[in-house]
């Protein structure tokens, strides 16, 4: 099969209208924070000086910032500096759009029109389809990788990508990026070679662009119909268990072979649909679908440092209208509005009330 490679990109990324787009990028949601005052002080001089590092090619990533996050999760994520940030998203500026194209359908993760809600609707669809319209029973293999981002082999996902990027320049600022691991000093990565920090933009699309080899061998290869990913999770649907057996069988064989990953052996089962599947925040079930515990347990914590004036008001309310619009895709209706009253008891002598009781009504 004929596969188009592209050549003579690296100008575009490093030119000043992209630059100047990535920081426009870079900086969304986020005007307020000392590093973005601070690159924003010297603006002109700040990107030229970029440019002409990535002219250059002397660019060189600063060390990354780790910081362990709970939430519920305990995770580690790495945040590179402001500037790396915008050559990340000056990179996938150009080269995403190259990848999107051959990514299936029914990839969700970190793509313009998709997400989690599409994830959500497509899972639904698929129940119906399955199960002559809900008639019939079903089942699901519910399933993850382990470890996922610290396991991404750099070499094989470089290989990955030579098949459509030709630029040595922009192969090589690749590498400078996923080096960025390296600058953390832990002996794991630097012998290995592989992993990638949560919390970049470039370790979203290069994870994206290395699953797009699961995502095609399970659609092309295997002809599965009923797949949808997330990230690091995905789901297939089939009337036979036996069928979604085999299938998980020869799924992890070739993680293993093709990409020195494998499935999380205690988070990938097969279940029946009827009992619910966990996927994207929810337990989707045939005619209604409900909050998973650890979602719901996460947000009465946010509530009760609000409670105790550990959370600003303005942080809070950007918190829970944002949990609130995604828990709306639920049927937890009681459970939202006696939330929603426990806050406005709490805070019935301030403006707190006033800003939840116009998101209240819909499930009032």
């Amino acid at each position: 099969m004929f596969m188009k490679s592209h050549k003579n990109l690296y100008n575009e990324v490093i030119s000043l209208g992209n630059l100047t787009l990535a920081w426009r990028k870079a900086r969304k949601g986020k005007t307020q924070r000392d590093y973005v005052i601070y690159f924003e002080e010297d603006l002109i001089k700040n990107l030229l000086d970029l440019y002409k590092e990535l002219k250059e090619e002397t660019y060189s990533p600063e060390p990354l910032k780790t910081f362990i996050l709970r939430d519920p999760k305990t995770r580690k994520i790495s945040k590179s500096a402001f500037r790396d940030r915008i050559v990340h998203h000056a990179l996938c500026n150009i080269i995403e759009p190259i990848f999107d194209k051959s990514f299936i359908y029914d990839n969700s993760a970190n793509r313009k029109g998709k997400g989690t809600l599409f994830a959500l609707k497509r899972l639904d669809y698929f129940i119906g389809k399955v199960t002559n319209n809900r008639a019939s029973k079903a089942f699901c293999l519910k399933a993850d990788i382990k470890h996922y981002f610290q396991e991404i082999n750099h070499s094989a996902l470089l290989e990955i990508i030579k098949r459509k990027i030709k630029d040595k320049q922009v192969l090589q600022l690749i590498r400078c990026i996923l080096r960025e691991r390296e600058r953390e000093r832990e002996a794991h990565f630097l012998i290995n070679r592989k992993g990638m920090p949560l919390g970049n933009l470039t370790s979203q699309f290069f994870a994206n662009v290395y699953l797009n080899e699961l995502d095609r061998f399970v659609k092309h290869k295997l002809r599965v119909k009923y797949y949808i990913r997330y990230v690091d999770d995905f789901v297939i649907l089939h009337k036979s268990k036996k069928q979604l057996d085999i299938w998980k069988r020869e799924i992890n064989r070739f993680l293993l072979d093709k990409l020195r990953i494998e499935l999380h052996p205690d988070k990938s089962r097969i279940i029946n649909l009827s009992r619910g599947v966990d996927f994207v925040g929810f337990r989707n079930f045939y005619f209604h679908k409900l909050l998973r515990k650890r979602n719901i347990k996460n947000m009465r914590r946010k509530i009760h440092l609000f409670n105790q004036e550990e959370i600003s008001y303005n942080k809070f309310i950007e918190i829970f209208q944002g949990w609130k619009a995604y828990s709306d895709w639920s049927n937890n209706y009681k459970l939202i509005f006696n939330l929603i009253r426990e806050i406005k008891s709490f805070h019935s002598f301030s403006k707190a009330s006033k800003t939840l009781e116009s998101g209240d009504k819909t499930n009032t």
